[in-house]
């Protein structure tokens, strides 16, 4: 048998797509992911909005861009996502 039959699958990783808020930081940056949902019992409209810290390798994001992110094993203490691709660049 090959290597690849005998080695377990890995999990499925969760992927989102968020709004870069802050490029500070070397190789790291926030990004905003937002959802909107109807509230359960009043049915209005609500933002949910939640910040992940993201590893960039090549630091080629900058605020505004539409990325990709996403889980990972953790990096640093705040750190468990990264980049996948930039989606749409900031004007």
């Amino acid at each position: 048998m090959s290597e690849q039959q005998t080695a377990p699958a890995r999990g499925a990783r969760k992927v989102r797509v968020g709004r870069v808020i802050s490029d500070k930081m070397q190789k790291t940056v926030v990004v905003q992911v937002t959802d909107r949902k109807a509230h359960p019992l009043y049915k209005k409209v609500v933002q949910h909005r939640v910040r992940f810290k993201a590893h960039d390798a090549e630091d080629s994001c900058r605020v505004g861009d539409l990325v990709r992110i996403m889980e990972t094993r953790p990096l640093s203490r705040d750190k468990r996502w990264r980049v996948v691709e930039v989606l749409e660049r900031a004007r």
